[in-house]
């Protein structure tokens, strides 16, 4: 079941515009610090006034690989939604549910064989973005001492103490995109067109993440219970030093809303009218 489960998804002419959008936007932050990288730490020496005299090759793969998963990792979710949204709507959409449910497995397993097969592809998505961001901005910089501007400081972390932080990066990553797996197979098992769960996905992720970064007194309320303030945890590994209590409390709640959203799907596919 596992592996038919992948091969619908990687059968799918869609699936690659997910890898195609992460390759080409790595390239595009590489080449553009390639031509213009010098200017950019120039602003960012200016916003910190301009009083420090940093020696040493500050542009290095460390940091692109850094601006990349700043930059990408808000827009990977909606990418993870475009294939997960579809799993079990599509299905029920083209009229091959029915025929998947003559089939000697339950309803609960067909759910976490199609929820494990997104998880292999979202956490595919995060180790292509490794290769094309980490392993290809290192290639064409070099490695270095990491000079991360926090705020109007900067943080160094040196060069031989920066890599173990990607590592665990990529993973606390992994664990937030497979959250918008799980949301995304809640949806598709909530509708019998492909188009809702998708949108529907996009459309919860963008509402929470507004409440997430906009510092305003109601939404400071609700933010430390939004997955989307929690998805950002990664950011802690690249402190010194490394807030390990608040990046473990951000990994246990994407944790526990994974279990929810995928208890959830369970409950609402096993009750589920099948039609088509």
């Amino acid at each position: 079941m596992l592996k038919l489960e992948l091969y619908k998804i990687f059968s799918r002419p869609r699936t690659y515009i997910s890898f195609a959008v992460i390759t080409a936007f790595s390239l595009s932050i590489e080449l553009a610090m390639l031509s213009g990288g010098d200017e950019y730490i120039g602003l960012a020496l200016k916003m910190t006034g301009g009083q420090f005299d940093i020696g040493g090759k500050i542009i290095n793969g460390y940091l692109i690989t850094y601006l990349i998963l700043q930059s990408l990792l808000i827009q990977v979710p909606l990418l993870i939604a475009l294939v997960a949204g579809d799993v079990i709507a599509g299905e029920a959409n083209k009229g091959t549910l029915r025929l998947l449910l003559t089939k000697p497995v339950s309803r609960t397993q067909i759910v976490l064989y199609k929820f494990a097969s997104c998880v292999i592809y979202s956490v595919s998505l995060i180790v292509w973005l490794a290769i094309i961001g980490l392993g290809l901005s290192v290639l064409i910089f070099g490695a270095g001492d990491l000079i991360n501007l926090k705020g109007n400081m900067f943080v160094v972390l040196l060069k031989d103490d920066v890599l173990w932080r990607y590592a665990a990066a990529f993973v606390f990553a992994a664990i937030a995109m497979t959250c918008v797996a799980a949301l995304s197979v809640l949806f598709s098992a909530l509708s019998d067109n492909a188009i809702g769960p998708i949108i529907s996905t996009m459309a919860v992720i963008i509402v929470m993440m507004l409440f997430s970064n906009m510092n305003l007194p109601l939404f400071n309320i609700v933010k430390p219970y939004l997955f989307t303030t929690h998805m950002i945890g990664w950011k802690g590994f690249f402190e010194d030093p490394v807030p390990y209590s608040s990046i473990y409390k951000s990994a246990g709640v994407l944790i526990l809303y994974i279990i929810g959203f995928v208890s959830t799907a369970l409950f609402v596919f096993n009750r589920k009218d099948i039609k088509s």
